[in-house]
């Protein structure tokens, strides 16, 4: 690493915004202004084969290695104060495309895209075959105001009539582990209501073909529930692994648990993986010029994101892995990756896991975009405040001495990108710390601190000072 990124990475983490991981993501939910019929125009791009499926051991599924998630979903433009609303059409071209190529599993969630992504996704499957398809959702009673068990039940229900199906394939109790205390608020939420058992009754009846949990944070819930196998006999367990967590993401956020340990925890039982956040949302694609240039000089015909994705399927225990596919685009690319997968050997692991230590020194927020914090009941943007901060520390253009060369266009770029990203009501000075989104965080990211910190950087900015550390 050249002196230039040491001073950089030296500054922000003295200005109080810690050292985390590259990248930035592209926006969950995003409005859909791209073409989505782009496979006409792109003639010269290698069309995939077949996909690479595997065998869920406990009920034999034939489950397609690229899994869709339905977090990111497309939105249409809207007038301003007009209600969010998903872009149905787009979003049934994507599916229908998906099935087409073999993709089967589709994974959703009551708390995706403002509640609208169960919605979206039942009437786009609904027009296949229910044979074509796997439905993965969640039972995602977060807030204590859902920790009741008529309010669980409710939304367990609910969650049928959404996706328009009378059984739902892949179950998971949603992102155990978030909070302060993971086992007591997992006993709230699914154990001393009942809810628990009234879901392994209706795996008995057919209802839940499989049953699982999404685990995020604290590891003396995921020990727990593996350690009671033999009571709740867990179908699968869908886990965030990448080659940048598979060592680093204790050191990333302490709170965090390394891949590498819950992927062997899983295989050593024989429990199928699922795997959540191969991009990190995004970050592992979008990384700074020279570790692009590392990853094309080893494979210069792939996209970077191709090494994310390749990895993550190369691990033998992994049934899926989900990736939230917005644009046209993202599904073709994907779909090479796994049609079919050409698995990593022991060279190009070593090569990832160096890129990875390589990676970890840059100092950006590690926000995957999933939205979890939001909505801010002051209307602060937070995921956008926190992408421009990252993709601003990932390209180099974050200012910090006027007596740098490039400081004047670095102050003009951060300043510009920041307001044409976030609008000045949505901005990081608006907050007030109140806290309701921390809890939420999957990444376990300190969100006011973070506003905090980035609002008073923006300010010296602006002010053309020297920044103070």
């Amino acid at each position: 690493m050249n002196k230039e990124n040491i001073d950089r990475r030296g500054f922000l983490k003295r200005l109080g915004l810690g050292v985390s991981v590259v990248g930035f993501t592209f926006a969950g939910c995003e409005k859909a202004s791209k073409n989505l019929s782009q496979n006409e125009a792109k003639g010269g791009q290698k069309q995939p084969g077949e996909m690479t499926y595997r065998t869920n051991h406990n009920t034999g599924d034939k489950v397609s290695l690229l899994g869709y998630g339905c977090m990111r979903w497309p939105f249409k433009d809207t007038p301003e104060g007009a209600p969010a609303e998903i872009d149905q059409e787009a979003v049934n071209q994507l599916v229908d495309y998906a099935i087409e190529h073999g993709v089967n599993y589709f994974d959703t969630s009551p708390a995706y895209c403002r509640g609208l992504s169960e919605t979206a996704t039942g009437i786009a499957l609904s027009r296949h075959p229910r044979n074509k398809y796997f439905i993965a959702t969640k039972l995602s009673n977060f807030s204590p105001q859902t920790w009741s068990r008529e309010k669980s039940l409710e939304m367990y229900h609910n969650s049928f009539k959404n996706l328009q199906v009378d059984y739902i394939d892949y179950l998971l109790l949603h992102g155990v582990g978030m909070g302060s205390d993971g086992l007591e608020e997992f006993n709230h939420r699914y154990i001393d209501n009942g809810v628990l058992d009234f879901l392994l009754e209706e795996r008995k009846k057919g209802k839940i073909r499989n049953l699982g949990f999404s685990y995020h944070g604290d590891v003396k819930v995921f020990d727990y529930l593996l350690a009671n196998q033999d009571k709740y006999n867990w179908d699968f367990v869908q886990i965030q692994m990448n080659y940048l967590d598979w060592q680093h993401a204790k050191e990333i956020n302490p709170r965090n648990t390394d891949a590498e340990y819950l992927y062997s925890e899983l295989e050593k039982r024989n429990i199928p993986a699922v795997i959540m956040e191969p991009l990190l949302g995004g970050r592992l694609s979008n990384v700074p010029d020279h570790i692009v240039a590392r990853l094309k000089e080893k494979e210069p015909e792939r996209s970077v994101a191709s090494w994310a994705f390749r990895y993550a399927g190369t691990f033998p225990n992994v049934l899926t892995v989900l990736s939230g596919m917005t644009y046209m685009e993202h599904l073709e690319d994907n779909l090479i990756s796994y049609c079919p997968l050409k698995p990593l050997d022991e060279n190009d692991l070593k090569y990832l896991y160096d890129t990875a230590d390589l990676m970890v020194q840059y100092p950006t927020i590690a926000c995957n975009d999933c939205k979890y914090c939001m909505p801010c009941p002051y209307g602060i943007d937070i995921p956008a405040i926190l992408l421009h901060y990252n993709k601003c520390v990932n390209q180099g253009t974050i200012p910090s001495n006027r007596q740098d060369a490039n400081y004047a266009k670095a102050r003009k770029a951060f300043l510009v990108g920041y307001d044409r990203s976030v609008p000045k009501l949505r901005q990081a000075s608006h907050c007030i710390g109140c806290g309701q989104c921390t809890p939420h965080c999957p990444q376990n990211i300190k969100i006011p601190e973070r506003l905090r910190a980035i609002d008073a950087f923006v300010e010296q900015v602006k002010q053309n000072r020297d920044i103070k550390v």
